[in-house]
């Protein structure tokens, strides 16, 4: 808590430094004019959304939030609180950051290593130590991000353990912290490996690539669970919804990013939003919501939903195809562990039967921290 709040004073005097010091007009004058396009959006929808799709691993993190469930006092009201109000407080820092990298430096001119520190170093003399501060905080707030990524990967291991679909060590508890000490040391010990011999640009499209993906699947689930109960209701109507709207959203992506621009772009476009609102539409007319949450809900059912699922398709069209082969290569890697050894050794299997040598002794431990 002490070091998000430094994080964020530290993010509060950058914006206002930022601000102060920089020039609107670097808002739509490059520095060099003749080589790079000038405005407000110099490369267009299409390179916002480039960018979009490149900085998404950015939104990581808040499902961190939700791991923590076992360990606050009234989960019911205070994970939706914590997500949704951290994800509008950063939403709003992001931006405030943005543009007072944009006041300072013409986008052009910007150093893509070290951004905000070097773009002090331009202006007069006596403002040169902001760019030693910025350095600083820069490491500090890389720091405070990854402890909260390594907080919540550590209890997706440990909850994973406990139902052996990875080895029973993982969901080993501290007896003192009652922390998942065995998945917090192994999960830092491979993120630093992976850090240090992985390229920079190869682990953020890869870690885009995934959490575009997961947000999609987590979209369409959101809308399953709604209005699909297991026994009591037919799943088809919903599961014919998902696929058709995933289907037209994969074609505006295809034409959006493949046609020549035109009138036939254009129209082509324009026809796939009319195919998919009326999807969206015909969805709500005949196919009433199995259930209401009790106590906290998604709103605006199946509208906000079905939004992100064209939005994370949108987006992962974005990204290159070197990514796409990579995430593939370790999606498979992923599913063969589970069948050949996840899928045996999980409680779901064991309770079929086939699952026979079973370590009571180690899941007792567990238990018991």
């Amino acid at each position: 808590m002490v070091m998000t709040a430094a994080h964020v004073i530290f993010i509060g005097f950058v914006i206002t430094v930022g601000f102060w010091k920089g020039d609107v007009k670097n808002f739509t004058e490059p520095a060099d004019p003749v080589h790079h396009p000038a405005g407000f959006f110099p490369f267009g929808a299409a390179g916002v959304f480039n960018g979009a799709a490149m900085v998404y691993l950015s939104y990581i993190g808040y499902d961190a939030v939700s791991t923590m469930a076992e360990e606050v006092k009234n989960p019911i009201r205070d994970i939706p609180v914590g997500v949704s109000g951290s994800v509008i407080i950063v939403t709003v820092l992001y931006c405030l950051m943005a543009a007072s990298m944009s006041m300072l430096l013409p986008y052009d001119a910007v150093d893509p290593e070290a951004p905000y520190a070097a773009a002090f170093k331009g202006v007069e003399g006596r403002w040169r130590w902001v760019s030693n501060v910025i350095g600083g905080g820069a490491s500090f707030g890389i720091l405070t991000s990854l402890m909260v990524s390594m907080l919540g990967q550590a209890r997706y291991m440990c909850v994973i353990g406990r139902s052996n679909v990875v080895p029973a060590w993982f969901a080993r508890v501290h007896p003192t912290t009652f922390t998942p000490v065995n998945a917090s040391v192994f999960l830092g010990v491979f993120t630093a490996a992976i850090a240090l011999f992985t390229d920079l640009n190869v682990l953020l499209n890869l870690v885009s690539i995934g959490t575009l993906f997961v947000f999609y699947m987590v979209a369409n689930a959101v809308i399953y669970r709604r209005y699909v109960t297991v026994g009591t209701s037919n799943p088809w109507p919903t599961l014919s919804y998902l696929c058709s709207f995933s289907l037209s959203s994969i074609l505006f992506t295809l034409i959006w990013h493949f046609t020549p621009p035109g009138k036939l772009k254009a129209l082509m476009l324009v026809a796939c939003t009319i195919i998919a609102l009326a999807i969206l539409q015909l969805f709500v007319c005949l196919v009433p919501q199995a259930h209401k949450p009790e106590f906290w809900g998604v709103p605006l059912m199946p509208w906000l939903p079905s939004v992100s699922i064209f939005l994370n398709i949108f987006l992962l069209g974005s990204l290159d195809g070197p990514s796409y082969a990579r995430f593939i290569f370790f999606s498979a890697l992923a599913v063969l562990v589970y069948v050949l050894y996840s899928v045996h050794a999980s409680f779901d299997a064991e309770g079929d039967g086939s699952f026979i040598h079973k370590n009571v002794a180690t899941l007792k431990d567990i238990e018991d921290g």
